[in-house]
């Protein structure tokens, strides 16, 4: 792993959930969720204290692979991110029944991060989900250093 922490980013229109990884790059923690603006805020008050190596975005495709609405704004959302932070590396991440799963976790009370992180905790969830999936696909395909993924969604 290089300098910096690894955060997942959970886009919405409303309000983007965000997770950051231990400084080993292990665990996923959700940071919370915030406005758009505001999200890209905390994002530069992370980069300040601790480094930003890597953001890793779920990529939102269409039951068939293809890129709907949805996957455009997160775009947009990207272009920005590129804008803020040049030189961090911007993954697009296949988050495929990602809100599933943090309904899931959040439901079974398995992880008290979790529950108390308050309104927008799903999307908080979402966010450490994608996080928590790239970082095991990582550690799972790589003892060296960490490269691009099979699950690394392509670009439009």
């Amino acid at each position: 792993m290089g300098h910096g922490r690894i955060i997942g980013i959970d886009y919405g229109r409303k309000r983007v959930g965000l997770a950051m990884s231990d400084p080993l790059a292990f665990f996923a923690r959700p940071l919370g969720a915030f406005e758009p603006s505001a999200a890209l805020e905390e994002l530069m008050r992370v980069h300040a204290h601790e480094g930003i190596e890597r953001l890793v975005v779920g990529w939102p495709l269409l039951p068939d692979g293809s890129v709907g609405e949805s996957a455009r704004q997160v775009s947009h959302f990207i272009r920005r991110l590129e804008k803020r932070f040049p030189g961090v590396e911007v993954i697009r991440w296949n988050e495929e029944y990602t809100t599933e799963h943090a309904k899931d976790l959040i439901a079974a009370g398995g992880k008290p991060s979790l529950r108390s992180s308050g309104r927008g905790r799903l999307d908080a969830a979402a966010a450490g989900v994608i996080l928590q999936e790239y970082l095991d696909d990582v550690r799972r395909k790589s003892d060296g250093p960490v490269d691009a993924s099979s699950n690394q969604a392509g670009s439009e």
